[in-house]
């Protein structure tokens, strides 16, 4: 079935959108050409997700954004913005941006500011890999973010540099029926290494809103990139996120991706495995609740001989909520020594919940090893029982259960902080 629909922006639009922040002309073009794709694509076709029944006009549409008081903010954010020691970049819907990276590190030639900013200062370091991880011809979503992407974060980590320290960016969603589409962008060049987190989250809106945001991360031979991201917004948006590495010879790339969204929800990571004895590990946490709808895919292309994939996903659901949980490992023809795994489990807490796991692999090499396994299921009442015998309520020893089964994720975020933030956000969604 087709969800084609009226394109919520113009060229006009976009053409004034990409003047008023100074861009380039070939920001301008690539943001045009992407409008016209955009008019011939449509959605991507979704397992068991009919995501034609929700309210997609409200992708990338270009209503007017209202800044937020920093009194209103979240404290959390306040947190961030108010502590002068973190590396730190925030973006807002509003166009409202703020960067702050230490002296040492931009002496050793680290760039990690907005989007926009690094687009006027460092244009011809960002056109070459802009929308290249992530083609902008490879369905509706891509090419809406393309033409319309207003804010986001790049990061360049130049060759042989090793960043100890943990990069922190704050992207917030603000206003009323205003859309956002950050583009986050990570060049880290050879033998370089560096840690990247971030939070998107959302001010409190009236109507449909949404976020339409990609991640492409490029790993060059010998570099390492943890990525870390925990999504928290509201009922009313609509989230949509694309991420893609890809990863060159010996390099690596750790995701570990939080989808704590209380609307509805698609997430689509995936690492291409380019170079011979690149690695990847992705591991991906949810808690569905009310009548919210996921639809989570982690993916592992193994094309370079020798590659290593790890993947796993945890997801819990409660109230009448629904998870479709892909996990993908392709091995291309060539790909000898490859070797990858994947694990998807689903822990159902109401009788009228559902959760879908499915482990794929497609593999067209034979010198390879691949294994996956998935299980779906509700808490184990033997459990609850023997830890209610040891003095412990039903609840607290729910809640127990419960943090365990998401630990092994929860407990590879590096920064402590958002560590602690995503413990806090699971227990909110599962009083």
């Amino acid at each position: 079935m087709s969800t084609q629909t009226i394109l919520p922006i113009d060229r006009n639009s976009v053409i004034d959108h990409s003047k008023g922040n100074n861009e380039p002309e070939w920001m301008t073009n690539l943001r045009l050409q992407a409008l016209e794709l955009a008019g011939q694509l449509e959605y991507p076709v979704l397992e068991k997700t009919k995501i034609d029944r929700w309210k997609l006009d409200a992708i990338n549409s270009r209503s007017v954004a209202q800044s937020t008081p920093i009194q209103e903010l979240p404290e959390t954010v306040k947190t961030l913005l108010e502590n002068q020691n973190d590396p730190l970049v925030f973006n807002n819907s509003a166009g409202e941006t703020f960067s702050r990276l230490p002296e040492e590190l931009a002496n050793q030639g680290v760039i990690f500011t907005d989007l926009n900013t690094a687009l006027q200062q460092h244009g011809d370091l960002i056109q070459p890999y802009f929308m290249k991880a992530i083609q902008m011809d490879e369905h509706k979503f891509a090419a809406l973010h393309a033409a319309s992407w207003n804010g986001g974060v790049f990061l360049y980590v130049p060759k042989n540099v090793v960043v100890d320290v943990p990069l922190q960016a704050l992207l917030m969603t603000d206003g009323t029926n205003a859309a956002y589409s950050p583009h986050i962008l990570i060049i880290a060049e050879d033998n370089s290494s560096v840690i990247y987190t971030d939070s998107l989250v959302s001010a409190a809106g009236e109507g449909e809103q949404s976020a339409n945001a990609v991640v492409e991360v490029f790993v060059k031979q010998g570099a390492k990139v943890h990525f870390s991201t925990v999504h928290q917004m509201g009922d009313h948006m609509i989230d949509i996120a694309y991420r893609r590495a890809v990863v060159e010879k010996d390099g690596s790339i750790e995701w570990v991706v939080g989808e704590m969204n209380s609307g509805n929800s698609v997430s689509d990571t995936t690492s291409v495995l380019e170079g011979a004895g690149a690695n990847s590990d992705a591991k991906v946490i949810c808690v569905g609740v009310n009548d919210q709808s996921l639809n989570l895919t982690t993916r592992a292309v193994h094309i370079g001989k020798n590659t290593h994939s790890e993947m796993g996903t945890r997801a819990v659901m409660r109230d009448q909520s629904t998870a479709i949980i892909n996990g993908i490992t392709k091995i291309e023809k060539g790909a000898t020594g490859a070797h990858g795994e994947q694990t998807e489990r689903v822990l159902m807490l109401s009788p009228e919940a559902r959760g879908d796991a499915n482990p794929i692999l497609l593999i067209d090499e034979d010198e390879v090893t691949a294994g996956h396994a998935a299980s779906v299921g509700q808490v184990n009442p033997d459990h609850i029982h023997y830890l209610m015998t040891r003095g412990i309520s039903k609840e607290d020893a729910e809640r127990l259960i419960i943090y365990g089964f998401l630990a092994p994720i929860v407990s590879e975020i590096p920064l402590e902080k958002l560590e602690q933030r995503l413990r806090q956000v699971v227990e909110r969604k599962l009083l």
